[in-house]
């Protein structure tokens, strides 16, 4: 129907030009009154052909609201939680470490309180200045003992 126009050229004799023909308009139908309640507006507009057309009125497209944008950025807000997440975490690692440390200190130094009292025990044991009782005494190759006592 609609074919594009070309020039005709020199050894061409009878070119045919199609041009587009109108369509004739069918009958119209008539218009039905539709009940208000539930069932969207039907609209009809009349042609300047005469021709009816008939369809559901169509409302303007409203625009999604914009979502009010916070003041901060929601990562910053993550960035700063984690932040303090981490300085709470290393505060109580350093208190751990403050009483791992002073629980060895006491430990030490009940340990060396121990083997003060013990040691100055032993030594009052040793170099006390008790007279000899009676006892066995062992003479071995000219030396004599006497209850654990060298006498050379």
């Amino acid at each position: 129907m609609n074919e594009p126009h070309r020039r005709p050229a020199a050894h061409d004799v009878g070119v045919e030009v199609h041009r587009p023909v109108p369509l004739v308009p069918g009958p119209t139908a008539p218009l039905v009154p539709v009940q208000q309640g539930g069932v969207p507006s039907v609209a009809s507009v009349v042609l300047p052909d005469g021709r009816v057309v008939t369809g559901y009125a169509v409302t303007a497209a409203q625009p999604e609201p914009v979502a009010a944008k916070p003041p901060v950025s929601r990562t910053a807000v993550n960035v700063a939680l984690g932040g303090l997440g981490f300085l709470a975490v290393c505060g109580g690692l350093f208190l751990l470490t403050a009483f791992i440390t002073a629980l060895t200190a006491l430990v030490t130094q009940l340990v060396i309180l121990a083997a003060v009292i013990f040691g100055g025990w032993v030594a009052v044991q040793v170099f006390s200045a008790r007279g000899h009782r009676g006892g066995t005494t062992v003479n071995i190759r000219k030396a004599t003992f006497k209850r654990n006592h060298f006498h050379g």
